[in-house]
């Protein structure tokens, strides 16, 4: 069985054992939400820098399965399959 796959930036791979990708059982992981609580658990400094105190994630935090930002799909309770690779980029601003 196929897993899926976390990719995360530098500064959020520090976090996460300082592993930039990290494969999670598809049974841990049937939507967005599970595998970020998958993950929280395992690095729970992690987890706290991806949500908040109410469990949602931080306005900086941005999460796409494949192409499509979860934010404009259905946020946490996005479905993940076996083989998608699940991307997590911070936001960029400036001026």
């Amino acid at each position: 069985m196929s897993s899926v796959e976390l990719h995360l930036p530098g500064l959020l791979a520090d976090d996460a054992g300082g592993q930039a990708v990290h494969r999670v059982d598809p049974a841990a992981a049937a939507t967005v939400g599970d595998l970020l609580d998958a993950v929280g658990s395992r690095w729970p400094r992690l987890g706290r820098r991806l949500r908040d105190e109410t469990g949602q994630l931080r306005p900086y935090v941005n999460v796409y399965v494949g192409a499509e930002d979860v934010r404009w799909t259905q946020g946490l309770a996005t479905a993940v399959r076996p083989g998608d690779v699940v991307l997590v980029l911070p936001s960029v601003a400036g001026g």
